[in-house]
């Protein structure tokens, strides 16, 4: 057991090593975040990734997020404005009601800042934030499918903090999303998985919303999770979608996920084996 521990303490300090030298011309800085739980962990540390250009680990115990980033292609002000625009306080910007609102109830943390808002400027605003102003202004281009991969992925944060409860408000969230796709709009391709897959999807997310038991939840999510990785490898997303496995959930039998960032957070064991698993595809 003890050089189990070794082990794993080893696999996430090379992890950690290799994805910061991923970012160039790195600068790494504390910052405080406000927040409450681990699902606010992985929310936080999911607003502030971009692929080789930023990433973040934050405490809560000390309300701390470590921010690494490229000082040549952004900046510490521009990840804390999108980590408010997910919802959280921090020490630069607040989080606007309608996102703070959103959160889950477990995630709603005493708000007592006063910075600046996250929907406006501040005076010495740097270039980087600007186009992220300007792109946050323009429509953006409708994906059929978003809705339905973010109530997955809301789903796949509340089961890697084991939140029962949440799990099943995200799943009946994806209950809807998938009775409002619009198939007509769907590429000829993504029709045709989403015809073969689409009842299974519906009875799957409608097993996770009728239930806070976080043990059957995970049972139903993995098989979710297979047809939702048919339909996002047919959809060709803009921006990539990890395909994660786990060896050890079901009994040894290995089952997988999808993820936002590439960073592993198992959503099979939560906090028993946050780290367990790898990133086998990467769909984009």
């Amino acid at each position: 057991m003890k050089s189990m521990k070794i082990l794993m303490a080893m696999a996430l300090l090379l992890s950690a090593l290799l994805s910061h030298a991923a970012i160039k011309n790195p600068v790494t800085e504390n910052v405080k975040v406000n927040g409450s739980c681990a699902l606010c962990e992985t929310r936080i540390e999911s607003a502030a990734f971009e692929k080789n250009i930023s990433e973040a680990s934050w405490n809560k115990e000390t309300k701390v997020a470590s921010v690494t980033y490229d000082s040549k292609k952004t900046s510490l002000d521009a990840i804390l404005k999108k980590i408010a625009l997910a919802g959280f306080d921090n020490q630069s910007y607040l989080a606007p009601d309608k996102a703070y609102a959103e959160l889950e109830a477990c995630c709603r943390y005493e708000r007592t800042g006063k910075s600046t808002p996250a929907e406006a400027k501040p005076a010495a605003h740097e270039h980087h934030a600007h186009a992220m102003d300007n792109v946050a202004s323009q429509p953006a281009e409708a994906d059929p499918l978003k809705p339905v991969l973010e109530a997955y992925y809301g789903i796949k944060d509340a089961l890697v903090a084991s939140d029962g409860n949440a799990a099943s408000s995200k799943a009946a969230s994806l209950v809807k999303a998938i009775k409002d796709v619009k198939m007509n709009e769907l590429g000829q391709e993504q029709h045709n998985v989403w015809m073969k897959v689409m009842k299974d999807l519906d009875f799957d997310a409608d097993h996770i919303a009728e239930t806070k038991d976080v043990g059957h939840q995970r049972d139903h999510f993995s098989s979710l999770s297979e047809n939702m990785y048919k339909v996002i490898k047919a959809a060709k997303p803009a921006q990539p979608v990890y395909y994660q496995h786990c060896p050890m959930a079901k009994e040894g039998k290995g089952a997988n996920w999808l993820s936002q960032v590439p960073a592993i957070k198992n959503p099979y064991y939560g906090a028993q084996m946050l780290n367990c698993g790898k990133t086998t595809e990467t769909l984009k």
